[in-house]
């Protein structure tokens, strides 16, 4: 009786049963042994890089950035915050004696709750960065596999975020002080980060551009009082000259969105109009200072 044999069954197909094929290379009998492309070809396999990690996303290394600077911002900035309320009340208060109320009033209210934004988002962010690259730590930054706009949008992010509670308390005394009405109020959840966006990315960029940490925190300080004299006084009070220096303070058009919902009946397209200009002059802040940190990174 003749066994039918599937050619699966075999163990070599092609060879006859009952003999044996070693594999090519093995040194056995019944096949050559170890020739030098087989040498060479283990030799590649030894010497091959493994490929690297891939970088970090976008979004998940700024809400990780955002998260370890706030959680530092928390602990380190809250008197400076303090004093920062403490400051824009008592401009506030000084005002008084001069401003009855009005259109001047209102600019006063305004101009001193975006302070609070300016100087913990401007001036003390453009100290942070100048004391980052005077003391390297941007190294340790360089070293990480995360873009650099995460680095720059979480820190700004952090640092005007955590001008929030200084901003609210300084609009509602404002308000109770010149007995302006507080029903539009929350407007401040959009002016708040669009001021604080456009200052704190040109606080970073003055930071990481400024040559040495004492340049940048003077830098720091003239932008702070920049954003004081010309957010707070009223501008129909400045001279012609610095009125259009007003006009290119990023802060200024926060100032003036806040300032119209004061009114008893606020022009809501005039607002978002300010709005819109804030906006696009913190994209184009943020740009200059995720440029800045790029180039100090490598320097």
């Amino acid at each position: 009786m003749t066994a039918v044999v599937s050619a699966e069954s075999q163990p070599y197909p092609g060879v006859p049963r009952g003999e044996s094929r070693a594999p090519a290379g093995s040194g056995t009998t019944g096949g050559p042994g170890p020739g030098p492309a087989d040498a060479d070809a283990d030799a590649g396999a030894v010497t091959e890089a493994e490929p690297l990690a891939p970088r970090a996303r976008m979004l998940p290394a700024l809400a990780a950035v955002y998260r370890a600077q706030l959680s530092r911002a928390r602990v380190a900035r809250i008197p400076l915050l303090f004093v920062a309320t403490f400051q824009s009340v008592g401009i506030m208060i000084l005002m008084r004696g001069v401003v009855d109320g009005g259109a001047e009033a209102r600019a006063v209210v305004a101009g001193s709750a975006v302070l609070v934004v300016a100087f913990v988002a401007l001036n003390l962010l453009a100290q942070y960065f100048g004391q980052l690259r005077a003391s390297g730590g941007l190294d340790h930054y360089a070293t990480l596999p995360v873009p650099p706009a995460s680095v720059v949008l979480g820190t700004a992010g952090a640092y005007a975020s955590f001008t929030v509670p200084g901003t609210v308390v300084t609009a509602v005394a404002g308000s109770v002080l010149f007995q302006l009405p507080l029903a539009h109020l929350w407007v401040l959840a959009a002016v708040v980060p669009l001021a604080g966006a456009a200052l704190a990315g040109l606080g970073a960029a003055l930071g990481l551009l400024a040559p040495r940490q004492e340049l940048a925190t003077l830098l720091g300080q003239l932008g702070m009082s920049a954003a004081l004299l010309l957010g707070v006084l009223p501008a129909d009070r400045l001279p012609g000259p610095i009125a259009y220096a007003r006009d290119l303070l990023p802060s200024t058009y926060g100032v003036e969105a806040l300032a119209r919902t004061f009114g008893d009946h606020p022009d809501w397209s005039a607002v978002g109009a300010d709005l819109a200009v804030c906006a696009a002059v913190g994209v184009v802040s943020l740009a200059v200072a995720t440029w800045a940190y790029r180039r100090a990174a490598v320097r």
